[in-house]
């Protein structure tokens, strides 16, 4: 089959396979998939137009509700942390869609950026693992599913968020996640990944947040922005009509139909998978592309 806005030829089991096993196991650390989906369109399909970075985020918009409805029904959503991530993200995802057009229509040197981000998550995901396992900490809320999974918001103000969870209490600092949000924004908004990919990694390994709360969090900020970055990228299309620049929509809604199904199990299989073992597959996620990157630029 051919999508004639890509120029993609491609058997539709393919898109739809892959964006299933992808979410799956992506969706349980608040990650969409599109930040491995992304690799995958531009060197298995030969798809390297900025279109891509809009399609990705096609993707995302058929995709996340399914997860996100799961953590909603559960109340394992952070309500204060997924607001923090859209008021965040959205001015970043603006600002990297027309840097992406402006500036990176090859975002070769760019690349090199975000593999260098990705390599700094991954280690400090490594060393948390790493950690944990030395110290054997098999009962701790934050390696160990149980069966209370709902999060208690207890402060929440423009400065600073408390919750309980399981019977601890944990925080953040709003303006840190605020700032986070906006330069991780400017990243997806370029690359067309949503931000979750880096932003839910960043949450865990360096705020401390369990995996748990984040998750959701993540992927509603990563739909949300999602969509404002297909609306800007349509928008920008009217004026660069020299370049591919708006999504194909047909190749993106295959791959959120296989993302659909997908997240749906992932967020549902999730609270009994042990933490140390999603903090895991996400580093290796993150340093799978971080290699491809970094290795790419060099070589």
């Amino acid at each position: 089959m051919i999508f004639p806005v890509s120029g993609v030829e491609v058997n539709p089991a393919v898109p739809f396979v892959v964006a299933f096993v992808v979410s799956f196991f992506t969706s349980m650390g608040g990650v969409s998939g599109a930040f491995l989906l992304l690799p995958f369109q531009v060197s298995f399909l030969n798809y390297t137009a900025p279109s891509v970075s809009a399609t990705n985020q096609v993707f995302n918009i058929v995709a996340i509700p399914s997860g996100v409805y799961r953590y909603i029904r559960e109340g394992r959503m952070l309500w204060p942390l997924t607001w923090a991530v859209i008021i965040g993200t959205l001015p970043g995802v603006f600002i990297g869609a027309w840097v992406r057009i402006v500036y990176l229509p090859n975002p070769k040197n760019f690349k090199i950026f975000v593999g260098f981000v990705l390599l700094y998550i991954g280690w400090r995901l490594l060393q948390d693992v790493v950690k944990r396992n030395n110290k054997n900490q098999a009962k701790s809320p934050s390696d160990q599913a149980d069966s209370s999974h709902s999060v208690s918001v207890t402060l929440a103000t423009l400065w600073k968020v408390e919750f309980e969870y399981n019977n601890e209490t944990f925080g953040f600092s709003t303006p840190i996640v605020y700032t986070i949000c906006f330069l991780v924004g400017i990243a997806g908004g370029i690359y067309g990944i949503g931000g979750g990919s880096i932003v839910a990694p960043f949450f865990i390994a360096i705020i401390g947040l369990p995996v748990y709360t984040v998750a959701g969090a993540a992927l509603m900020g990563t739909f949300v922005t999602s969509v404002a970055g297909v609306f800007f990228y349509h928008l920008l299309a009217r004026f660069y009509i020299n370049l591919s620049v708006a999504p194909d929509w047909h190749l993106g809604i295959l791959f959120g139909l296989g993302g659909i199904l997908g997240m749906y199990l992932g967020a549902r299989t999730q609270k009994y998978v042990p933490a140390k073992y999603i903090k895991a597959m996400l580093c290796v996620c993150v340093l799978f592309v971080a290699g491809k990157y970094l290795i790419g630029f060099f070589i």
